[in-house]
């Protein structure tokens, strides 16, 4: 058998200056890595490779790391492989071939948690094992330095999937305020929680209204990111208080958005020349739907959508959040934004959000239509700045929390 199912049996590895090496055949027992311990390449194949695991037995440390999650009964299912990492006995753990296809045919995790009859919004245990097990059948390996990096990142995203699902925002493409109690607003720094203020509790009262009684205006783009920062925050809280302490005082000084947030908090995967397959989700994950018609995508807040994927084959919706998107309701709207442009008396472009919601809303009663329009815009997304008639808007890669835990962290924190 030859190890993750790699024919013939080379990977690179990419090193940490950028240089790509070529690693020995794999052994029908074991792989070595001979890399450097920051985030590798892993091999090309499935599940999650644990850099250093403490002991020699891979059969027990799966044992354990399953236990610690919760998900004992996995055990049968699981492969647990040795990986000789420069640092220690590694561990390679995948879900095997045959249970994949048959929990998620072709990688459609949208489908997995339907499939294994879960409730994933009224059982957290449920959800977890939803993480879990996408995380197993991943088409490129999610790397940890250590097993509690890997339960850390489960917990992080189990945080993301509950964030998300109560937020809920103000829709306006130029107007941002936060609730004044616990922000405040700097020409040059932007927003930036008040002395005194818990970061945690800043980000759940600017964009949870259960919590404040209020919705507040911003971007999807921006309350992705504190979706984001509020489940690792909330995991630093557990595993490593110094770095949140760290966190909390950058955010009442000098916070962190936009591209160097992605820098800074984001591992990706996939990218426009090796996408990742279209329907592979995990919860917990971002993503991007790009608007391919250019015109629409002209006007401001129309460019494309960021998401968060929950899970049971939904995303949120940040305006609406009892109202979470299909991957075919998203797909829709987005495409019907061409229909809804409009300019108003000052010549803005503008978006006719009601007749969008009518027109997807007579689309979805025509299956002729929508297979129509889901064969366009299921394609994968093109380049920024690049509109043809092939593009579609399913983004190439998938966005999720860096390592948090003490000794094996990469969330580094600049100068502020």
């Amino acid at each position: 058998m030859l190890i993750l199912g790699v024919n013939p049996s080379y990977f690179l590895g990419y090193i940490e200056h950028s240089q790509f090496i070529s690693i020995s055949p794999l052994s029908e027992e074991s792989v070595t890595v001979n890399t450097r311990w920051s985030r590798q390449l892993a091999p090309v194949g499935q599940g999650c490779l644990v850099y250093d695991i403490g002991t020699t037995d891979p059969a027990q440390a799966c044992t354990d790391v399953l236990a610690q999650l919760g998900l004992s009964d996995l055990r049968e299912w699981v492969i647990a492989e040795p990986a000789h990492m420069p640092t220690g006995a590694g561990l390679l753990l995948r879900l095997g071939s045959v249970q994949a296809n048959a929990w998620a045919p072709g990688l459609d995790t949208l489908q997995l948690a339907a499939n294994l009859q879960l409730d994933t919004t009224g059982n957290v245990q449920d959800l977890i094992r939803e993480i879990v097990v996408s995380m197993l059948m991943g088409p490129v390996a999610f790397e940890f330095p250590s097993i509690q990096e890997l339960v850390s990142a489960v917990r992080i995203r189990v945080n993301i999937v509950q964030a998300a699902r109560k937020t809920t925002l103000a829709f306006h493409t130029s107007e941002a305020e936060r609730p004044q109690d616990f922000w405040m607003y700097d020409e040059d720094r932007g927003f930036i929680i008040r002395a005194g203020v818990s970061l945690i509790r800043a980000l759940e009262m600017a964009t949870q209204p259960e919590m404040s009684g209020a919705m507040y205006s911003f971007s999807c783009y921006r309350a992705s990111e504190y979706v984001i920062l509020l489940g690792i925050a909330q995991e630093l809280a557990h595993c490593n208080p110094p770095l949140l302490a760290q966190l909390q005082s950058m955010w009442g000084t000098h916070p962190i958005k936009s591209g160097k947030f992605h820098e800074v908090f984001l591992h990706e995967q996939g990218s426009m020349e090796a996408p990742l397959p279209p329907h592979y989700f995990v919860p917990g994950d971002r993503t991007w739907f790009r608007n391919p018609d250019e015109a629409s995508a002209d006007a401001s807040g129309f460019e494309g959508s960021w998401v968060m994927y929950l899970g049971g084959g939904l995303f949120n919706n940040f305006w609406k959040r009892d109202q979470p998107y299909t991957l075919t309701a998203k797909c829709l709207e987005i495409f019907h934004w061409r229909h809804g442009l409009y300019k108003d008396a000052a010549g803005e472009e503008r978006m006719d959000e009601e007749k969008v919601a009518q027109l997807v809303a007579a689309s979805m009663q025509d299956a002729d239509a929508v297979a129509g329009i889901m064969a366009v815009m299921s394609r994968y997304r093109e380049a920024r700045g690049v509109y043809t008639a092939a593009g579609g808007c399913i983004d190439t890669t998938r966005e999720f929390a860096r390592w948090v835990c003490p000794g094996t962290a990469d969330l580094v924190l600049p100068p502020s």
